[in-house]
């Protein structure tokens, strides 16, 4: 080689490695976070009421939320939502496929070789040799051609760190999904057995009524009674019994919903009726701003703004000129004898530099276009921090709520039970009629399902709150840019 193509050579190679970063550099924008939630527990609700400071070492913290229930049923269904449901299973795909496109864009940074040997046998026509036939030549060759785009102005560095934030959003996409699918199942086991109590209390209910019925019929027997009161007393049993019934529809879509979160086949699962009687154990809160690191959704979000980010120096990048190195060298031979030998080399190297000198302002719009989606992913990032902090206000507020609501109805129940036994006990002596048994019935039914129904409530309702509260995640547990660019799997 000659020594001013070597020395050339060296001044290119110097350049490239001394490439910049062109662009702007990412800082994480801020997003509002209030000093503590408006909605605060009163002075007079205690831990058992579902309230509590968060601890560091609650059972919530460590990922497996639903444990603060103490239910072992609940617990192994809820296991094998990451492991079975094929939502989940979606999304771990997803992951996966963004943790390859990272090396995609490592592959980048280094040169590509390729090789094509090749043998050719060709035979000149007798019209470009003066009638007479010539023979048969042959050609073989094996070249390797290698060809490097130096990164000097940063564009492939920044695709490579705006795939590895991408791939650290469809992480956080992926434990969101979870989070999801995790609450949804534990709500679908709440309302399933909270019909299980529904259809207890409609089973007592209707044993009542038959003794009502034959208290009735007993009294038309001995004349006391008219057969009204037999006819009211039926259609009240016959419509609890029908009641009854009608759980059973909403029984099975619940089993059949917990059996599919959990990537089963309905008719592969049971779930054992059980009456809910424990109250909502109490869920750790924390201060707002941990909230914006507890949240998956919200620390995909943030790693989407930087992924957008890097686009604006990727195309900023595009207004500076591109160097390519290139080089080919292999050996070329008429015989095959002599094809791999030291004579028959040749080779051919040497740099080449493009730029762009007019595209109609088309690289000054990829730069607004990228700089526009950069805006949108931050608005779409301080909007996910608001709903956040909206649910979490709204799920708070219920519990209070809720709480408060239990107190009255339990107090209801109390006052309708006794309503029944004074109008039982004067319908017996004669001093009423059986329409004031029917609706002292009916008003303590009323009561004793809202009671049955609002511990359902109050239990979806923790859940919803658990997961709006990130649900143990930490965004320390989010792969880190490194491991993203690490990652050889």
């Amino acid at each position: 080689m000659r020594k001013p193509a070597l020395a050339a050579l060296c001044s290119v190679l110097s350049l490239a490695g001394a490439g910049c970063m062109i662009g702007p550099k990412y800082q994480k924008p801020g997003a509002p976070a209030p000093p503590a939630f408006k909605e605060q527990p009163p002075d007079y609700f205690k831990e058992a009421d579902g309230w509590k400071p968060a601890q560091p070492n609650d059972a919530m913290f460590k990922g497996k939320w639903w444990e603060i229930y103490n239910d072992p049923t609940l617990n192994a269904l809820e296991e094998q939502v990451a492991i079975s449901n094929q939502n989940v299973l979606q999304a771990e795909a997803t992951y996966r496929q963004a943790k390859a496109a990272v090396r995609v864009a490592r592959a980048a940074l280094y040169p590509t070789l390729s090789v094509g040997p090749s043998i050719t046998e060709s035979r000149e026509g007798s019209g470009l040799t003066g009638g007479i036939p010539s023979g048969l030549r042959s050609a073989y060759t094996f070249p390797a051609d290698v060809s490097w785009e130096p990164d000097l102005w940063g564009s492939i560095r920044r695709s490579i760190t705006a795939a590895s934030a991408q791939a650290q959003a469809q992480a956080g996409d992926l434990e969101n999904a979870k989070l999801l699918y995790e609450s949804e199942l534990a709500q679908d086991y709440f309302s399933l057995h909270g019909l299980d109590g529904d259809i207890d209390l409609l089973q007592r209910t209707a044993k009542s009524y038959e003794q009502y019925l034959e208290l009735t019929r007993n009294r038309f027997a001995g004349g006391v009674a008219s057969d009204l009161d037999v006819a009211q007393a039926e259609s009240q049993l016959y419509g609890a019994q029908t009641t009854l019934i009608d759980f059973g529809v909403a029984r099975a879509q619940f089993e059949h919903a917990i059996a599919v979160l959990t990537g089963k086949p309905p008719a592969e699962l049971t779930v054992r009726p059980l009456v809910l009687k424990t109250p909502p154990p109490p869920v750790p809160i924390a201060v707002p701003s941990v909230l914006l690191e507890r949240r998956p959704d919200i620390a995909a979000n943030e790693r989407l703004m930087q992924a957008a980010n890097e686009q604006i120096g990727i195309a900023k990048a595009a207004f500076y000129p591109t160097l390519t190195l290139s080089g080919s060298a292999g050996f070329e031979s008429t015989r095959f004898t002599t094809w791999i030998s030291w004579p028959a080399r040749f080779f051919s190297m040497g740099p080449s530099v493009a730029e762009t000198i007019f595209d109609a302002g088309k690289r000054r719009a990829q730069v607004a276009e990228s700089q526009a989606a950069y805006d949108a992913a931050v608005a779409a990032y301080r909007q996910t921090v608001l709903n956040a902090f909206q649910q979490v206000e709204d799920y708070l507020a219920a519990q209070r709520v809720l709480t408060e609501e239990a107190v009255a109805v339990e107090e209801s129940v109390k006052s309708s039970e006794r309503a029944l036994e004074v109008a039982t006990a004067q319908y017996k002596a004669g001093t009423t009629d059986y329409l004031t048994v029917i609706t002292t019935q009916a008003t303590a039914l009323a009561a004793e399902r809202s009671q049955v129904d609002l511990l359902t409530r109050r239990l979806t309702s923790s859940v919803t709150l658990v997961v709006a509260l990130g649900g143990g995640w930490d965004a320390s547990q989010l792969p880190t840019m490194q491991d993203m660019k690490a990652a050889r799997q």
